[in-house]
């Protein structure tokens, strides 16, 4: 029986949460075991928010092949944990590499990139079109840890809930204000967005409706999107300025959340909001959000455009973009209400 078990994250913040159910099957069939997560910079944090994670170690080599000079220190990160052994998500040779270099005496992952000389137990993937957290349980469940018991959750901090209504009130919106998240940006490319213009009619909509303020969140490398969406005093922009802990704390404080297909889409809907997915480019049967984990919270709504050129998995559309074009921000606004109402417990006037 191993003693410690160090979990190798996905690397993007999306897939990090839709690999909780497969993190908490580990969990559950390990109870004694010290569970070590090992993640990138970018998503570690993440991980420190998880309920039955013992520790987290930031890995800091940058991604593919031109960060190899790097994974000797990755090794050595690994190493200084002392596993018995090594479930890794990522299908990448580098994650297997490291893995061995650390000197962890059992690694399990899936066949993948050259590898499995390098694993002591490599797992044939799944075929077929499947969602992405099944594609992780896949793994698990290989292993004799099918998902089963509590999954992993998250837990918002008491210090992360006060930084985002601090923030909040520096901004003008008291602690009574109806606020929902939005998230305008997409790490992929412009064809996972829903037009920035479009986000900026619903907060118009949302506000003149229901006297709601839309709280704008990202990543730097969403301020061009940002910037798209119309201003005013029922719009508050905080893109680029909170780490994981605080965008948790912020919608936590939050009734709902609407998103493209992102990694705040999956962030927002572990942290347990219902949300509104607007999808264009990308197949929603591969990386929905993961269902709510309480039965009596709204249903999140995967909002699509029925064209034929859907899902085509490009970064920009090189036609017309008309599956996102095609979401009116209406048809958005009314699943958002439905949510908000809900929330509210009480029916939509």
């Amino acid at each position: 029986m191993a003693e410690k078990i160090v979990v190798l994250a996905p690397n993007w913040l999306g897939d990090a949460v839709m690999a909780l159910p497969a993190i908490g099957a580990v969990r559950h069939h390990h109870p004694a075991a010290a569970l070590i997560v090992a993640a990138r910079a970018s998503v570690a944090e993440l991980f420190r928010m998880v309920s039955g994670v013992d520790q987290v170690i930031r890995l800091d080599a940058g991604g593919g092949w031109r960060g190899a000079v790097r994974w000797p220190a990755e090794a050595r990160a690994l190493a200084a944990a002392h596993a018995d052994a090594a479930v890794l998500f990522p299908n990448s040779f580098r994650s297997a590499w490291a893995a061995r270099r650390a000197g962890i005496p059992e690694r399990w992952g899936f066949a993948a990139d050259l590898r499995s000389p390098l694993l002591t137990k490599a797992i044939a993937r799944p075929r077929g079109r499947i969602h992405q957290s099944e594609y992780y349980s896949a793994l698990v469940s290989a292993l004799g840890m099918a998902p089963a018991g509590e999954p992993a959750r998250f837990s918002v901090s008491a210090d992360a809930t006060n930084r985002a209504e601090a923030l909040l009130a520096q901004h003008g919106v008291g602690g009574d204000a109806v606020i929902v998240g939005m998230a305008p940006g997409a790490a992929y490319g412009r064809a996972k967005q829903w037009p920035p213009d479009r986000f900026g009619e619903l907060a118009r909509l949302l506000h003149k409706r229901r006297g709601i303020v839309s709280v704008l969140v990202g990543t730097r490398a969403d301020r061009a999107a940002g910037d798209e969406v119309a201003p005013g005093p029922h719009v508050v922009d905080l893109i680029g300025q909170t780490d994981l802990a605080l965008l948790a704390g912020l919608m936590s404080r939050s009734r709902a959340f609407v998103s493209n297909d992102s990694g705040a889409m999956h962030l927002a809907a572990a942290v347990g909001l219902p949300v509104t997915a607007v999808f264009g480019s990308t197949d929603e049967r591969g990386t929905a959000p993961l269902p709510p984990v309480s039965a009596s919270a709204p249903p999140h709504e995967i909002l699509t455009c029925d064209v034929w050129c859907r899902p085509c998995m490009l970064r920009e559309c090189p036609i017309d973009h008309r599956c996102m074009t095609g979401i009116d921000p209406g048809r958005v606004c009314e699943a958002v209400e439905r949510q908000v109402a809900h929330r509210a417990g009480s029916p939509k006037s």
